[in-house]
């Protein structure tokens, strides 16, 4: 596998950074434990501009200053006290973009994930949803902020990817606040992967 470079996260278009990313695999490495998941569903977040984006309108806390950063870092927030949901940060310096990816299908570490997540056995709920993907994936609140580019967090090209005719793009889920920018196509996910956490039509 290779290490997805500085260039494929910094560009412009955050939807195609987001569909680009279906298909590549999300890895993590801690404490010698290594779980990998190929990504199947994301959702785009477009900056200052986007109504549902943390940074809309240029609000800038300590909680989404990552988001302000180059693209490549991961932004991990807690959403209901509970999830750890995982981002990738895209773009250029100042220009708050980001991915938030919101299901996994299992490649390595099953093992790991069943132990971290409390399952007795291995079924689509393990990494379905932006909550339970960071869980399996021993993903956490302190891990915003970190390089893409280390050994700890990363994600990969393993040459495998998706034909155009297999995504499908929709409103994103959970943004109801976000008036009509809540309709906006940004949601792109595998077509009938069971992992895929909202509507799989």
């Amino acid at each position: 596998m290779k290490k997805l470079s500085k260039d494929f996260y910094q560009r412009v278009d955050v939807l195609q950074v987001a569909k680009e990313l279906l298909g590549k695999v999300l890895v993590t490495q801690f404490a010698g434990k290594q779980t990998a998941g190929r990504i199947v569903e994301v959702e785009a977040y477009a900056g200052i501009a986007d109504r549902a984006s943390h940074s809309f309108g240029g609000r800038r806390t300590k909680r989404n200053e990552v988001m302000y950063g180059e693209g490549g870092k991961a932004y991990v927030y807690l959403c209901y006290g509970i999830h750890h949901l995982f981002n990738v940060v895209t773009n250029v310096k100042d220009v708050p973009q980001a991915i938030l990816i919101r299901a996994l299908e299992p490649v390595s570490g099953t093992g790991i994930m069943l132990a971290r997540t409390g399952k007795k056995k291995l079924d689509y709920t393990i990494t379905r949803g932006p909550g339970n993907l960071s869980k399996a994936m021993g993903l956490l609140t302190a891990h915003s902020g970190y390089s893409l580019f280390g050994k700890e967090v990363f994600l990969a090209d393993n040459g495998f990817s998706y034909h155009e005719n297999e995504i499908i793009s929709s409103p994103r889920i959970g943004v109801d606040y976000a008036g009509e920018d809540a309709l906006l196509p940004y949601r792109f996910f595998v077509k009938g992967n069971l992992y895929v956490s909202g509507n799989l039509k």
